[in-house]
């Protein structure tokens, strides 16, 4: 991470393109980061961090995470960040940034150890304070 308290990396993993661009913009807008890698699925998120396996600087130190995609999930996608190596899990911390209220979705998520905190959409100003107190 930054030294100056804003991100170097975030990942925003959603298949619905306005709430990638909501998100986009207000990270944007906040100075929270200074890059955004924008995936449009779960598999696609993975890939990209098997991409940089070796190359952790490339890894997001943030992903906001949707739970609610086709084919993989939020859920798979959890279940397959556990196999990835202590260098990147160590980095990359995830937040689930989803509209899903089911409690027990929310449950199994928040049990999961690489996940730092459950933001319901659409991702605000104040919602990445919350995350730059509590978790940088």
């Amino acid at each position: 991470m930054a030294k100056n308290g804003s991100i170097d990396l975030v990942m925003l993993v959603d298949d619905n393109e306005t709430d990638n661009f909501i998100s986009k913009r207000i990270i944007e807008i906040t100075g929270f980061a200074k890059d955004i890698v924008v995936k449009n699925s779960g598999q696609s998120a993975l890939d990209y961090l098997r991409q940089y396996q070796e190359d952790v600087d490339k890894v997001p130190n943030l992903v906001f995470l949707d739970i609610n995609m086709p084919i993989v999930d939020g859920f798979i996608f959890l279940y397959e960040f556990e196999k990835f190596s202590n260098k990147i899990k160590d980095k990359c911390k995830v937040i689930i940034l989803s509209s899903s209220d089911n409690k027990r979705d929310i449950d199994k998520i928040v049990n999961n150890n690489h996940v730092i905190m459950f933001i319901t959409k659409p991702l605000t100003e104040v919602a990445l304070d919350e995350v730059r107190e509590n978790h940088i």
